[in-house]
């Protein structure tokens, strides 16, 4: 039994993506997948139980990357073929069950959307995996025994990122001897091409607290390192829906995007966003390489008080389980 899961191209919905993956390979365990995505996203499905393949698909003029897609997949008789990205070659594919998302509806979050797909009773939220070299890594890369406080300062535009000045006032906040997290280490998460707009973060934290993974390590490393630490704030970007997978408490700091379609997904994920509403935050000259940070409205006070009603909510919650 093979199945097909086309997935984004983008990590951040590719990840919002894999409940859905999750449940295909607890339904069908026998199963033999095959993933296609794109190569940013490619590395997230690395250590997924049941794959036998990843199709790269790298994006290519008049569509020619779907009919790459087809050449490698398109004689193989499939069970089921999930297509997300509603290609205009997967219909042809022989299969028993095909079943694509016709129509990005803008009034679902992802995670709702995706699970809709399969009608399943509850949506499924992100979930990944590891194996044990990448859990080594993380151990090497992350102190045991210690508190982490992690944070994501980049983002794939600069209009979603929040000024590197602002994230350095609040996690001193809340690393501060009356924060959440006293005296917590800070690891700093994030690729190595967005690295520059975090500098003055980086460069101004305490070498003794600083962790500093703004890097090239790979997602599943970078997930493990997540699973390590004891609360996440950042930018909405892949690496936050990471952490939401990795179940620690995830706040995330929305502006120029829409927390209804990509806030992070879960009881223990919170988000604020700015003063300014999202439609007021596009001037007509607004331009998505160019156009600078949208998000100082967002204060730090706002954000530090986000992150102080997530972490009583976490606490609260738990003193109730253990009841």
């Amino acid at each position: 039994m093979r199945i097909l899961f086309i997935t984004s191209t983008r990590i951040g919905d590719a990840v919002l993506s894999t409940g859905l993956l999750d449940h295909l390979i607890q339904t069908y365990p026998q199963a033999k997948f095959t993933i296609a995505c794109g190569p940013v996203a490619a590395p997230l499905f690395e250590a997924t139980p049941q794959v036998e393949r990843i199709h790269i698909m790298t994006k290519k003029k008049r569509s020619m990357h779907w009919v790459d897609l087809w050449k490698d997949c398109g004689f193989t008789w499939w069970h089921r073929v999930i297509d997300l990205r509603n290609g205009p070659i997967t219909y042809l594919f022989p299969t028993f069950r095909g079943t694509h998302l016709h129509r990005d509806d803008k009034t679902q979050h992802r995670v709702e959307l995706f699970s809709n797909l399969l009608k399943l009773p509850t949506p499924a939220g992100p979930v990944l995996w590891t194996n044990d070299n990448h859990e080594q890594a993380a151990d090497k890369l992350l102190p045991a025994n210690e508190t982490i406080l992690a944070v994501g300062p980049t983002a794939n535009w600069r209009g979603k990122t929040w000024r590197a000045e602002y994230f350095l006032d609040l996690v001193q906040r809340l690393t501060a001897q009356d924060g959440i997290l006293p005296h917590a280490k800070i690891a700093l998460f994030g690729h190595i091409s967005e690295r520059e707009p975090a500098q003055y973060l980086i460069d101004n934290l305490p070498n003794d607290q600083k962790i500093d993974l703004i890097g090239e390590l790979d997602l599943p490393t970078v997930f493990a390192c997540l699973k390590r630490c004891q609360f996440y704030v950042g930018n909405d970007s892949g690496l936050m829906h990471m952490a939401t997978a990795a179940r620690i408490p995830t706040l995330g700091l929305f502006g120029p995007t829409q927390e209804k379609l990509y806030a992070p997904w879960g009881d223990h994920c919170a988000t604020v966003r700015t003063a300014i509403p999202f439609l007021d935050l596009f001037a007509e000259n607004f331009d998505h390489q160019k156009t600078d940070s949208l998000m100082d409205s967002l204060s730090v006070d706002m954000a530090y008080e986000g992150a102080q009603a997530l972490w009583a909510k976490i606490q609260t919650t738990k003193g109730q389980t253990s009841q």
